[in-house]
This record gives C-alpha cells, sequence and structure tokens, in this order.
C-alpha cells in the first residue's frame, strides 16, 4: 500500500472516531424546562416534612434529537425533608411529525441551596412514532439541574 493511500486510510478512521465521539456522546436529547403553576403540596400528615408533591411542566427540546421537540410532563414525588423519591411520572413528546410517551420507572430529587432541586433517575420511551418511531421501547437516565425560580434543565441519555 502506498504512502499516499495509507494516510488516507489514517485519516478517513481517525475522521470517523473523532465523529462518533462528539459532545453529544450518549445524550438522546436535553430540554429547557419551566413548571407551571407551582407545585402542589399534600402533607401526609404522619411527620413534619412528610408530603406528596406534584408538579406539571412544560420543556422545549434545545439539543439532540429532542431537539425542537415540546414536552409536557407530570409527575408526583414523596418527600421526606430535603429527599424525594418519584412515585410516577411521565408524558408527552410532541416534534414535527412524531409523538412519544415517556414514563419515569425510578428517580430520586434533591433540596439544592439556594432555591430549587435537582434529580436524577430512570425512565422508558413507552411509545415513539413518526420522526421519534427510533425511541420506541428504548430506556434513558434523566438528571435535572434547576436554573432559576420554576425553571430547569432535563437531560435524556442513554
Amino acid at each position: 500500500m502506498s504512502k499516499r493511500l495509507m494516510a488516507i486510510f489514517i485519516c478517513s478512521i481517525l475522521g470517523l472516531i473523532g465523529a462518533g465521539g462528539s459532545a453529544f456522546a450518549g445524550m438522546i436529547g436535553r430540554y429547557e424546562c419551566s413548571i407551571i403553576g407551582l407545585p402542589m403540596q399534600d402533607p401526609i400528615g404522619d411527620r413534619t416534612g412528610h408530603m406528596l408533591v406534584t408538579v406539571q411542566y412544560s420543556c422545549f427540546g434545545v439539543d439532540g434529537l429532542l431537539k425542537g421537540t415540546v414536552h409536557t410532563v407530570s409527575s408526583v414525588s414523596e418527600w421526606d425533608g430535603p429527599q424525594g423519591t418519584f412515585l410516577i411520572g411521565g408524558g408527552t413528546q410532541r416534534a414535527p411529525g412524531g409523538l412519544a410517551v415517556t414514563q419515569i420507572t425510578d428517580g430520586t430529587a434533591w433540596v439544592i441551596k439556594p432555591s430549587g432541586t435537582e434529580s436524577k433517575g430512570t425512565g422508558i420511551f413507552k411509545f415513539a412514532s413518526g420522526t421519534l418511531a427510533a425511541l420506541s421501547g428504548k430506556s434513558f437516565k434523566f438528571t435535572t439541574k434547576s436554573t432559576g425560580d420554576l425553571r430547569f434543565d432535563l437531560e435524556y441519555a442513554d
């Protein structure tokens, strides 16, 4: 093999490796979210700080496969002081020519200072069609990080 052919081959391989290792490796998508109204807090009554919190929020996809997608979500979590555990959650994602439905399967949340929460967990795309069809049945990990009053980023990853 000539040196020129070898150089082209090596550069092609390095280009493929570089393209596969982009900043979005493992990321499905990232949303910027806003809580709709105020979270509903229902004291359970057995001890101080033990409550159910219901949150509804809307998100707009800003990165990855979910860019341009609108996501409407509802979740219920049980809180014991500054720690929460998701009981139910999920929503509908609407993209041009596609739909998807997510379900949280496991997750925890915690209060951060001065205000806000962060969370992480797992979920599944229970249904997906059209331009989002490749997500159907796919499991994901999620993380959230507060970005301001009643606002946060939500990221889905493999």
